[in-house]
């Protein structure tokens, strides 16, 4: 029974050891593979003199080496809590940043709250030097203050990208719709019109026009792209050029003098902003002046006089 027992017990690890060597020949033949691909696919290996992934990876940025994987891991976990609404909103912020190629919702959570901690580590670090009694007082509020500030700057830098990327848009949409109108007058169809644009454009315009390219190539009808493009822009504007491109397609209604209107009304809201801005320009100046231009000039005006009545000494004989 005792002999039966060990044979069964060397077989079982007979067995383990060959799936284990399996396994990882497998594993190598599977890196080899992933290699020869990578290489095959890329010459920045030959090019660059790298004979392996591993000295690849190590010529990423810290980022993309350390801080996104990290960040993608604890992201997986938070993503299992994370409402669906607030995981959407997130992947939608990172799409009209422009950001979305670059991270996912997952990294996205994952570097809010790394950050969050990695602030709250600072803020700890920060109140083991400070005096204790302020420490005593302030820390628990410090902690929070410095944690919430980690956690929220990401959502603030993505909302900072949003806004510039939507000024970029806004300011070549007149200019894109002059282009669009002068090739659909010339007899191009709307879609050779938008090529043009992204041919000769280098912008995020462009980039959005040769997504709604690209996605009528693979079969999806141009209205669906166009509303698809102005819900990842997020531009009224732009919405209701897109709006009116659909319109005039579905009544059929010729397409050259909605865009000819199109362009006019982006010109004189154009000139509108401009105006606008012109006007608020003399408030944001009160700050500057109040607080920085006009010490500056009393300090210049008025500091070497002082000088000389200090040294003059008549403060002194008034006060004898």
């Amino acid at each position: 029974m005792n002999v039966l027992v060990i044979l069964l017990a060397l077989l079982l690890l007979l067995a383990l050891g060959g799936f284990l060597v399996w396994a990882a020949i497998r594993a190598q033949q599977a890196e080899e593979d992933v290699e020869t691909r990578v290489f095959a696919y890329l010459e920045e290996g030959r090019e660059l003199n790298i004979r392996s992934i591993e000295e690849l990876e190590l010529r990423q940025p810290f980022s993309e080496r350390v801080l996104y994987p990290l960040a993608r891991s604890i992201g997986n976990v938070l993503l299992r809590f994370t409402p669906q609404r607030m995981l959407a909103s997130a992947e939608l912020d990172l799409i009209r940043a422009g950001l979305r190629s670059k991270m996912d919702p997952a990294v996205f959570l994952g570097l809010r709250l790394l950050l969050g901690v990695m602030m709250i580590a600072l803020a700890l670090f920060v109140l083991r030097f400070a005096n204790p009694d302020a420490a005593r007082r302030f820390g628990l509020l410090m902690v929070l203050m410095f944690g919430f500030l980690g956690y929220y700057l990401p959502f603030l830098y993505v909302q900072r990208r949003i806004r510039q990327r939507q000024r970029m848009i806004l300011k070549a949409l007149p200019d894109a719709l002059d282009l669009i109108t002068v090739g659909v007058q010339a007899g191009l169809s709307f879609d050779g019109a938008l090529q043009q644009i992204v041919d000769k454009w280098e912008n995020e315009l462009a980039l959005e026009f040769a997504r709604v390219l690209r996605d009528i190539q693979l079969g999806k009808p141009r209205s669906e792209a166009l509303k698809d493009m102005a819900e990842r822009v997020g531009l009224p504007e732009l919405s209701s050029f897109v709006a009116a491109i659909v319109q005039a397609e579905q009544l059929g209604v010729n397409l050259s003098n909605i865009l000819k209107v199109q362009s006019d009304a982006m010109r004189l809201k154009r000139r509108q902003r401009a105006e606008e801005e012109a006007h608020q320009a003399p408030i944001r100046m009160i700050f500057p002046l109040a607080f920085l231009v006009m010490p500056a000039m009393f300090i210049i005006l008025l500091g070497p006089a002082c000088f000389i009545v200090f040294k003059s000494g008549v403060f002194g004989a008034m006060g004898g």
